[in-house]
């Protein structure tokens, strides 16, 4: 199945491209992009990834999308959902994610992508409910979970399976929106 295309006035969410591996292994190397993540060593630990996200579209229908931003640039980084598909306490789950090259920040684009992602995931994959997660450090992604209506859930907070115990970020904290607040917020914003 080929993954949608999902537009707003500044974005473009599209299916990865051949060519967005460079620009994707580039974000990757990027210190401030990855301060909050565990580090992607080499190109094929990146390619890895994007296999990863095109094997999700094509088991789910939905998955992290390439961003564009026409007139600027052809890639900027990746915005959408996937399955949590490790152990975790709040799981089954589909999270909203998103990872965006440092020039396009403050502009309220990850947001932007973020609520196209939120609206497929409520109206299209009839999800009940969208969770996100960060290392407690990662204010600016909180902030956009803010935005985006998503509440936290402070008794949900997680030690992440998947990063090694005694790593700085092992701790994240757990934020959530289902279907009837994020409706409730669509239509106060309108």
């Amino acid at each position: 199945m080929t993954p949608a295309v999902l537009t707003s006035p500044r974005l473009i969410l599209r299916p990865w491209r051949d060519g967005d591996g460079d620009a994707f292994h580039a974000l990757s190397q990027n210190p401030a992009v990855m301060e909050h993540l565990l580090p992607l060593p080499d190109r094929a630990a990146c390619d890895a990834v994007i296999q990863r996200i095109g094997g999700h579209f094509d088991r789910h229908g939905f998955g992290f999308w390439a961003v564009e931003r026409p007139g600027h640039s052809p890639f900027i980084g990746f915005v959408g959902l996937a399955r949590v598909t490790w152990e975790a306490p709040f799981a089954p789950a589909v999270e909203v994610g998103w990872r965006l090259d440092p020039s396009h920040w403050g502009q309220g684009l990850a947001t932007e992508a973020a609520g196209l992602a939120l609206a497929y995931g409520f109206e299209t994959a009839g999800l009940d409910e969208i969770v996100a997660f960060t290392v407690p450090a990662n204010r600016r992604s909180q902030r956009v979970m803010e935005r985006l209506g998503m509440e936290r859930d402070a008794a949900g907070d997680f030690d992440h399976p998947r990063v090694p115990d005694g790593h700085r970020l092992k701790r994240h904290v757990l934020y959530r929106i289902g279907r009837g607040r994020w409706r409730s917020g669509i239509s106060g914003r309108e």
